[in-house]
Formats: C-alpha cells, sequence, structure tokens
C-alpha cells in the first residue's frame, strides 16, 4: 500500500542532493551527475519504504525522462546549427560586426536587448542563446568583459524574450494549466517583466561603465577582426540565416522542422560561400567547428557546437527529469507543496507561497515545465477560492519557474547555458539580475496588492 510520506522525511532526498551537491562543487570539484544520481538514490530507497515497488519507481522515472525527449532532440539540432552557423561565417559575421560597431560603454544593455528581441521572435531561449548568445560571447571577450557579466546579460534577455512571447511553449503552458487565456496572461505578466527588464538594463549599464575601449582592448578587437576576416568571407548576406530562423518562426512553422531547415541552409551556405566540402560539413554538425586562425583567442571562441557538444547537457537532463519523476510519483512533492499551502493567510503570503513552491520544484528536478505544471495544479483551487484570478498564479508560477530555474546550477537551462557558452553556472547566477527581479516584483505586487486582479463578484 502505498503510504505518502511526512515532511521531514520527504526533505531527506532533497537534503541529500544539496549536500552532496555542495561537496561536489566546494570539495571534489566534479559535475552535477552524481549529485542528481543521489537524489535519485534517495527517493527511491524512501519509496520502498513507503510502499512502492521498484517496478514503479522505473515508470516513474520513464515519465519523467519522456518530458524532456522533445528538447532533447532540440538540443542535438541546436548543436548542428552552431556548427553549420560557425562553418559558414554567420555566427564569425556577427562577432565582425559586432566588434566594428558596438560601444564597450553600452555593449552589456545591447547584449540583453538584442537576443530579448531575438527569443521574443523565435519564441525560444536556447536559440537565441546559441546563436546571438554565442556571438556576443566572443565580442565581450575582445572588449574585455568578465565572461560572467556577458552570460548574465544574455540570459537575463533570452528569458526576459521567452516569458513574453506567445510563441514559446511555457508562456503557453503557463495559463493553460490554470484556465487563463494566452493573452490575456502575457499582458499581465508586463506588469511584472517591463520593470525586472528595465532595472537590469541599468544594472548592466553601471556594471559595464568601467570597461572602456583602452589600448589593451582595441588591440584585442582588432586582432579578433582580423582573424575573422582572414579565415571567413566577412558579409551582411550572411546575416539571413537568422532572419529566415525568425521568419519560419513567425509563420508558425514547427520548431524542430524550422531547426532543421535552417541547419541545413547553413551547411549550404559553408559550401557555396565559404568553399567547405560535405565532408567539414558534417564534421561541423557532428563534433563541432575547430577554429584555424592565428589567435589562439578566437580560436577558443570559435571552436564550438556539434551535437557532441551537447552530450553532456542531455545526459544531465536524463538523470534531472527522471530525479523529477521519481519525487513526483513517490507524492514528495505533494508533501512539501501541502506544507507550503498550509501558511496561506492573505494574498501575499498566497503569492509568496506560489513563487516559493515553484522554486522548491525547480531546485528540486531541475526542470523547467515541472515548476510551472506542479504549482498550478496544487495552487489553482486556492485562488479560486480566495477571489484571485488565475492569471496572478499563471505570472508567478512564469517568474519563478521560466525565468528562475536559471538559479538552479543543476537545472536544465544553467547547464545548458554553461555547456554552449563555457562559464559555470556559479559564476553567471549571481548576473542574471533579470531572474530576481522578477521574482522580488511578484513577491512585492503580492504583499501590496498592486497588479493583483480578483475575479468578478469576489469581495
Amino acid at each position: 500500500m502505498h503510504r505518502q510520506p511526512r515532511f521531514i522525511v520527504a526533505l531527506l532526498p532533497l537534503i541529500s542532493l544539496v549536500i552532496v551537491a555542495a561537496l561536489s562543487i566546494m570539495v571534489w570539484n566534479v559535475s552535477m551527475f552524481l549529485p542528481l544520481m543521489v537524489g535519485v538514490i534517495a527517493t527511491c530507497i524512501l519509496g520502498v519504504t513507503h510502499g512502492y515497488t521498484w517496478d514503479e519507481m522505473q515508470q516513474f522515472m520513464k515519465d519523467g525522462v519522456s518530458r524532456a525527449l522533445p528538447a532533447v532532440f532540440i538540443l542535438f539540432i541546436i548543436g548542428t546549427i552552431v556548427g553549420a552557423w560557425m562553418l559558414s561565417g554567420t555566427i564569425p559575421t556577427i562577432i565582425y560586426y559586432g566588434l566594428e560597431f558596438i560601444k564597450p560603454s553600452v555593449f552589456l544593455p545591447t547584449v540583453a536587448i538584442t537576443t530579448g528581441v531575438v527569443a521574443i521572435s523565435l519564441g525560444s531561449s536556447f536559440t537565441a542563446i546559441a546563436t546571438v548568445g554565442l556571438a556576443f560571447m566572443a565580442i565581450g571577450t575582445g572588449m574585455g568583459f568578465p565572461p560572467a557579466h556577458t552570460v548574465g546579460a544574455i540570459v537575463s534577455g533570452a528569458f526576459f524574450g521567452d516569458k513574453i512571447s506567445p510563441l514559446s511553449d511555457t508562456t503557453n503552458v503557463a495559463p493553460a494549466m490554470v484556465g487563463v487565456k494566452l493573452f490575456d496572461h502575457v499582458r499581465h505578466m508586463l506588469w511584472d517583466t517591463i520593470p525586472a527588464f528595465a532595472i537590469s538594463l541599468i544594472l548592466f549599464w553601471l556594471l559595464g561603465r568601467n570597461v572602456t575601449a583602452d589600448v589593451t582592448n582595441t588591440e584585442k578587437m582588432n586582432e579578433l577582426a582580423d582573424g575573422l576576416l582572414q579565415t571567413f568571407t566577412i558579409h551582411p548576406a550572411l546575416l539571413l540565416l537568422p532572419i529566415i530562423t525568425i521568419l519560419l518562426i513567425l509563420k508558425r512553422y514547427p520548431a524542430i522542422p524550422s531547426l532543421v531547415i535552417v541547419s541545413t541552409l547553413g551547411g549550404i551556405v559553408a559550401i557555396i560561400v565559404q568553399g567547405n566540402s560535405v565532408g567539414d560539413v558534417m564534421n561541423a554538425m557532428t563534433s563541432g567547428y575547430q577554429g584555424n586562425t592565428d589567435s589562439e583567442t578566437l580560436n577558443t571562441l570559435l571552436s564550438r557546437g556539434g551535437i557532441t557538444s551537447m552530450l553532456n547537457t542531455i545526459g544531465l537532463i536524463i538523470i534531472a527529469t527522471a530525479l523529477g519523476g521519481v519525487l513526483e510519483g513517490t507524492q514528495v512533492f505533494t508533501t512539501l507543496l501541502e506544507k507550503l499551502i498550509a501558511k496561506i493567510k492573505s494574498t501575499g503570503s498566497l503569492i509568496l507561497t506560489t513563487v516559493l513552491s515553484t522554486l522548491v520544484v525547480a531546485y528540486s528536478s531541475g526542470e523547467q515545465f515541472m515548476s510551472i505544471i506542479l504549482p498550478s495544479r496544487a495552487l489553482v483551487d486556492t485562488y479560486h477560492e480566495k477571489g484571485i484570478d488565475p492569471k496572478n498564479l499563471s505570472r508567478s508560477v512564469e517568474a519563478a519557474g521560466t525565468v528562475g530555474i536559471n538559479l538552479v546550477p543543476w537545472g536544465v537551462t544553467a547547464v545548458f547555458v554553461s555547456e554552449v557558452l563555457q562559464v559555470s553556472p556559479y559564476n553567471f547566477i549571481p548576473f542574471i539580475f533579470f531572474a530576481y527581479l522578477v521574482i522580488a516584483f511578484n513577491v512585492f505586487y503580492g504583499f501590496t496588492g498592486f497588479t493583483i486582479t480578483k475575479l468578478p463578484n469576489s469581495k
């Protein structure tokens, strides 16, 4: 007979995960595979002691992993896009023009805004990060910016765009879970998204204002630009590939076929414009582009992409979603959420509980969709009972789930960003200003009542 774990018992797998994660980072200097496996094992032991069979545990893990399969396939395709777009000269062209025209004093705000616009257009933070984000990393290195600062601006912009894009999967899932219309949800999110992003831009400007185009940085920028010109044919026409990508998404073509098309086009451009062979294209798509310039710095920046570059990320995603599956199946999440819900006494505590429960799921599972779906299911009836419009719920879970997931070092998005941009999550997480601010605005609105809409006929 299945038994729901008590609150203290439900905390044990999470405590195990956090302890081993801390030791892995600060003492052993190893990746998050082991901590996540410890979390899975601890949860399975809990499940067995509460009446679940091993077959049921396996099914819970399968259910968790199956939710991630579409994202896994998209990551494979993104790997081919990065390799092909590097070889075709598309990303090098973005880097070159960025070095030529962007002023260091406004670099970080420009990064956030541009990445945000691309993410809104694509409805995908991952694609924006792996394309224009990758180019901005090279530009930032040339200008002398600390990589963590640049990543903070890239991620802030990408998830600002992802959060309010009607094309984004999370933007559609959150309102659907609570019975709110999509555009009512998007409009309501503007109250937290716009001020949080505006303040983020100011903070990025303050962070970058001390980086000036001194002699050393200018020489480095010139070195990178010269290396690009010597290695690639640089032309504005190569910017058509990202434009075609945006147009395909805006035309509502499915994401996977659209990404396959632009990856293939990148390979064709690499052959026609840059003079590469079919074998070169296949190698770049599989193993990534390998920089071959006179600049070691540029070679490091350009040597990215390929299916193989995504394998570590995908491995972590599989383990993290398996952990999420067993945590859900063994009712660990149910126990934790019930404990939080029991503390609700006011509108402010309701919004705070929404944010905290979403973050609990995020830190436990590392998975974005589960962070949105589980708190939405658990809390939607409470919102109706208290006469609070559920679009306040969908807004809060988007803030803490869609954006807040970036603050989880072992989360799917942080791992992806780390692998693509080659910066440790523990270095860039402090600089994702947008994530902290958008969560803070939701809690502030909850306790002040500002922008908190009521249901019709409620007191």
